[in-house]
């Protein structure tokens, strides 16, 4: 499966356990940094608006969720 680059403000869910970090998979944060191709830093909100997690992720630990329908 191809990777599409992830870009500053992608949505994206967590796909691996991180749990030093307070995080599970299936999470869903936004790209605050984005470091190299395949680093990034995700912010993770609680319910209230408040970062409870800021982590500096590989590209195969997050899946970019998308907004709009694309052909398969």
């Amino acid at each position: 499966m191809r990777q599409e680059p992830v870009k500053l403000l992608d949505v994206v869910a967590l796909l691996v356990d991180k749990p030093e970090e307070g995080l599970t998979a299936g999470h869903v944060g936004t790209v605050v940094e984005v470091f190299s191709p395949d680093a990034v830093e995700v912010e993770f909100l609680d319910p209230t608006g408040h970062t409870f997690a800021l982590t500096e992720l590989k590209r195969s630990e997050i899946l970019l969720l998308k907004h709009e329908p694309v052909a398969a």
